[in-house]
């Protein structure tokens, strides 16, 4: 009964190997859409920077942290 036993665990073990994989892929139209969606974040993060800069940067750079 060994053998049963050690084939009931590798069917177990194969099939936790499975559920992993199919949780890291995506389909490239989500993808895609992600990649688009972070995109757009990132310009508005830079438009907002930008703007920041160039009204309060008169000073010289009294912004930084210490």
């Amino acid at each position: 009964m060994t053998r049963g036993n050690q084939r009931e665990q590798d069917r177990l073990r194969a099939r936790k190997k499975v559920v992993g994989q199919n949780k890291t892929k995506q389909s490239g139209s989500n993808l895609t859409k992600k990649k688009e969606a972070d995109a757009e974040i990132m310009r508005q993060k830079q438009a907002k920077a930008q703007t920041k800069t160039a009204s309060g940067s008169g000073s010289g750079g009294g912004d930084e942290k210490k």
